[in-house]
């Protein structure tokens, strides 16, 4: 019967130190009595303790969590135990050979042999031994350390088992945080896009801070970013739920207090606490880019420059409170009684503007000598206006923000942190419209139909040709971290 898998401490042989006693577990079977393992010196104070199986099944009682090292005998004879297991393709020894490897993967394995079967030494090591011994030329000193150099070559071997697993988990969880993170949907509109994102995890690329922007076939422009409390890879998970809850509410036709409603709803069924909770900030604009719809739900308000000057926040009275807050079961009590409790405030952008949304970590990094104060909404419409009086734009302008408030900080900031820009040139949206309608306009006298027959009805007059999509033309919107989505003022 198959030989059962003795349970074993974790990496047990590969834990092993210097200086500290070993045990040896010795599988022979040798009746005429001739192999006896050497006397052992002890070196640096360390001792080999020597347990003896005569086959496999013994050697599977033996093998318990102590032992550090298992030397075998490759003349073993192959008894039931690797034939059951399916290990003949090869001679005997390495079948025993392979054996034991499977029932003590942990463990450094001595192959011992006869001097005349090199061979069969040298592929035991291939087939995962850490060493061979010829059992003719055994003496006290050479075993010893053929011993600890099997160990400490298993235990070298577990660690860059190890490395590789981390390294490619964490190369794995990356590319699953990096698919994450939203890509803006703005074909067709004529804003312009930037964004930084900086988790303050350790080694992370998600936080709790998330973001999203859309453009519905009506022409408008929907904006979000959010905190969710904390900033763990619970919030970080929370964060991704809520933002493709929002994108998918907004393409359906939800806004306002409708969609914060059933965002808050979300987050009450996938939080795992009821302190949980979450702030939003949501900006409509319209189809024109000169007026928008402003919601708050705990959130900071954005700031605005338009048309060149200086940049302020948006007025942020009207907000309403976090989602999570407020139960969800009192929220139609409060529409129904006429309280709204995000409000909508309609903002007048103008022509030529920049707007930009953050996180609270943008705002909350701690500034001055003895770093007490923090840097707060005013200090970071300072920090805003002299960049901008720098001629930082775009995805510049954002680094350095968040570059100076890390200086500022002391250090790293241990809060996440994300901010997006928004910016709209009036002159540049025409001039774009107009080479669109231009180039619509040439398709149009390009795929005319009029010198081919099959296009013609069955009376005889032409029937309406229709219409083939463009080729992919530039997109006036730049995805984040692009150098094209650096455009003025902000």
């Amino acid at each position: 019967m198959p030989v059962p898998i003795p349970q074993q401490r974790g990496d047990a042989a590969a834990e092993a130190s210097h200086g500290a006693d070993l045990t040896l577990l010795v599988i022979e079977d040798d009746p005429a009595g001739t192999f006896t393992v050497p006397e052992l010196p002890a070196a640096a104070g360390t001792r080999v303790r020597i347990r003896t199986a005569r086959n496999l099944t013994e050697a599977g009682r033996l093998l318990t969590d102590d032992v550090d090292c298992i030397l075998l005998d490759l003349a073993l004879p192959t008894g039931s135990e690797t034939r059951a297991s399916g290990d003949a393709a090869g001679a005997d020894g390495l079948a025993t050979l392979q054996h034991v490897l499977r029932i003590a993967p942990r463990h450094a394995v001595l192959a011992l042999t006869a001097e005349d079967d090199a061979e069969l030494a040298a592929a035991a090591v291939r087939v995962g031994a850490q060493d061979y011994l010829f059992r003719d030329e055994l003496d006290g000193r050479l075993f010893s350390r053929a011993i600890r150099y099997a160990v400490e070559r298993k235990r070298a071997d577990v660690a860059q088992r190890r490395l590789t697993e981390s390294t490619l988990r964490a190369q794995e969880n990356a590319r699953l945080e990096r698919g994450l993170l939203p890509t803006p949907l703005l074909e067709g509109s004529d804003l312009r896009f930037a964004a930084h994102y900086r988790p303050g995890r350790s080694r992370a690329l998600l936080g709790g801070d998330f973001y999203d922007t859309v453009r519905t076939p009506d022409g408008t422009v929907h904006v979000m970013i959010g905190d969710v409390c904390g900033h763990g890879p619970d919030e970080a998970a929370l964060g991704v739920e809520l933002r493709i809850a929002w994108r998918a509410l907004t393409l359906a036709g939800l806004c306002g207090d409708e969609l914060l409603s059933t965002l808050q709803q979300v987050l009450e069924h996938e939080r795992e606490s009821e302190e949980i909770f979450a702030t939003l900030c949501t900006v409509d604009i319209a189809p024109d880019g000169r007026s928008a719809g402003l919601c708050l739900a705990g959130h900071p308000a954005p700031l605005i420059a338009r048309d060149g000057r200086t940049a302020h926040l948006l007025p942020h009275e009207d907000g309403g409170p976090a989602l999570g807050l407020l139960p969800h079961s009192a929220l139609p009590r409060a529409l129904r009684a006429g309280d709204t409790p995000w409000p909508r405030r309609q903002v007048e952008l103008g022509g030529n503007w920049s707007l930009m949304l953050y996180t609270d970590g943008l705002i909350e990094g701690r500034v001055g000598p003895a770093g007490t104060q923090r840097l707060g909404q005013d200090g970071m419409v300072e920090m805003i206006n002299r960049q901008l009086a720098e001629g930082l734009t775009g995805e510049d302008l954002l680094t350095a923000a968040v570059t100076e408030v890390r200086e500022l900080n002391g250090g790293e900031l241990t809060d996440d942190v994300a901010v997006l820009l928004l910016d709209r040139d009036e002159e540049d949206a025409s001039h774009r419209t107009e080479e669109d309608a231009s180039h619509r306009t040439e398709e149009d006298v390009r795929h005319r139909p009029e010198e081919d027959a099959s296009h013609r009805t069955p009376d005889g007059d032409r029937g309406r040709s229709i219409p083939r999509p463009r080729p992919g033309s530039a997109s006036p919107t730049a995805p984040v971290g692009a150098a094209n989505a650096q455009r003025p003022p902000l």
